[in-house]
């Protein structure tokens, strides 16, 4: 089949490359001219494992090209992807449509004569398929098109694999043609035993926000009973995973941090809130996980200025992992940001390293000195705080950290080190949700 995706960021690229694996024929397309060209010369503007290699062995069979014009794309497609940024609106909170509905124009002017789907893979509110449908409707009325609902439930890290083994496909479309594109799309997938799940357009955008608001909550939930944790002497390690061997509630999601960040679970839980505002029906339990994660994130700050002993100013911080997740160089969100700017105001001064985040980090974060490895980072610092668990910084070589450092205290803000170990090598060690050692 051939498929046109429109919009060459996350969703847009990883999806394209994934259906050009399978066989399809896919043009990724993006007004961005230069991102274009880099992709022509095989340059991949984000990173994420294996996306270089799959990239480019589907340009090289010739299945997957790339174009800023996306006239021809679209006339020749039997289905059509808007894979566009839906991110937060400045000041209300509500989803930025912009992009998607500009597509959607801009697809409605290039349709041709033959039925195609036009497919949002976008996470957007309840109803926007319905404002798609009616722009493309209102500018071609005589166009053979469906307009479907396919979200996307890809983790950053781990995208190929989530696209290609998902756990479950969603599509929202009630038209049995549509529904028949849709299952050929997919159709490599069945081996994996994928469940296909049809539903109405409403209903599949719905399940998206769903989706990620509840995960959102498990991760909250569990970062709250870590601080009850903290205050009761308990290890909330031992209790997530007490709770998690329950199957009605499962192990994922039920880490201890400093709060969840990137580009999905702020921003869709946000929009969940504003659509409930919306039609009357508030959601008072993601409003609160809303608002308890973002203070989470500055409140790590006092978590190190305890550390040592109620007091940051003038004094050296060591950051290790800038990035909202390991095997991302994506800093939307990132806890990092909170926690670091949190320092500042209390006159800290931040080092920080990061094995792919740096160059992100920069356009974010100021004043702060970026080091080209974990020990350079340490030199001299009063506090080594771990705020991403990269692999990188699971097997420290603590000694040599130790002798680095001004003062031997480890802040282990996603439990990667057994405390005792830590204290062992003449550690202070201060991890979540579990006793202080040392």
């Amino acid at each position: 089949m051939r498929v046109a995706m429109i919009g060459t960021g996350y969703v847009g690229l990883v999806s394209g490359a994934c259906f050009a694996d399978f066989g399809h024929h896919v043009t990724c397309v993006d007004k961005d001219a230069g991102k274009i060209a880099a992709l022509e010369r095989g340059e991949i503007p984000i990173y994420e494992p294996g996306l270089n290699e799959l990239v480019h062995s589907n340009v090289k069979a010739g299945r997957l090209a790339f174009a800023t014009d996306l006239a021809q794309p679209v006339r020749e497609a039997d289905a059509v992807f808007i894979a566009v940024g839906t991110p937060s609106r400045r000041g209300d909170g509500h989803a930025d449509l912009t992009y998607v509905y500009a597509a959607a124009r801009e697809i409605a002017a290039a349709l041709s004569d033959r039925f195609t789907v036009v497919v949002t893979k976008s996470t957007v509110p309840v109803g926007t398929g319905d404002e798609v449908e009616r722009i493309i409707r209102a500018a071609r009325p005589e166009a053979r098109t469906a307009i479907v609902s396919n979200p996307e439930f890809l983790r950053e890290g781990a995208a190929i694999r989530d696209f290609k083994h998902p756990d479950r496909i969603v599509v929202g479309t009630t038209d049995p043609q549509a529904r028949d594109v849709m299952a050929e799309l997919y159709r490599p997938l069945y081996l994996n035993a994928a469940p296909l799940l049809f539903t109405d357009r409403r209903t599949a955008e719905l399940i998206k926000y769903a989706a990620n608001a509840f995960l959102a909550t498990k991760i909250t939930f569990i970062n709250e009973v870590a601080d009850l944790c903290e205050q009761v002497g308990a290890d909330v390690q031992d209790v997530a995973r007490g709770i998690g061997l329950d199957n009605r509630i499962g192990s994922k999601f039920l880490h201890a941090g400093p709060g969840y960040g990137g580009s999905c679970f702020p921003k869709d839980t946000m929009a969940l809130i504003k659509t409930g505002q919306d039609y009357a029906a508030p959601l008072r339990i993601v409003e609160t996980v809303a608002a308890v994660n973002d203070a989470r994130k500055r409140g790590m700050a006092r978590k190190v200025a305890a550390a040592l002993g109620g007091q940051v100013r003038g004094k050296t911080i060591a950051v290790l992992g800038l990035t909202f997740k390991p095997n991302t160089d994506d800093m939307r969100e990132a806890p990092s940001i909170g926690l670091i700017t949190a320092l500042q105001d209390l006159g800290a001064v931040v080092k920080a390293y990061d094995p792919v985040g740096m160059e992100q980090a920069q356009s974010v974060l100021s004043d702060v000195a970026y080091e080209h490895d974990p020990y350079s980072c340490a030199a001299e610092a009063d506090a080594l705080v771990i705020v991403t668990e990269w692999e990188q910084f699971r097997a420290l070589d603590l000694p040599r950290i130790k002798q680095a450092m001004r003062m031997p205290v480890m802040v282990d803000l996603r439990n990667v080190y057994r405390p005792e170990e830590v204290v062992r090598h003449g550690f202070r060690y201060v991890g979540v949700g579990r006793p202080s050692a040392g």
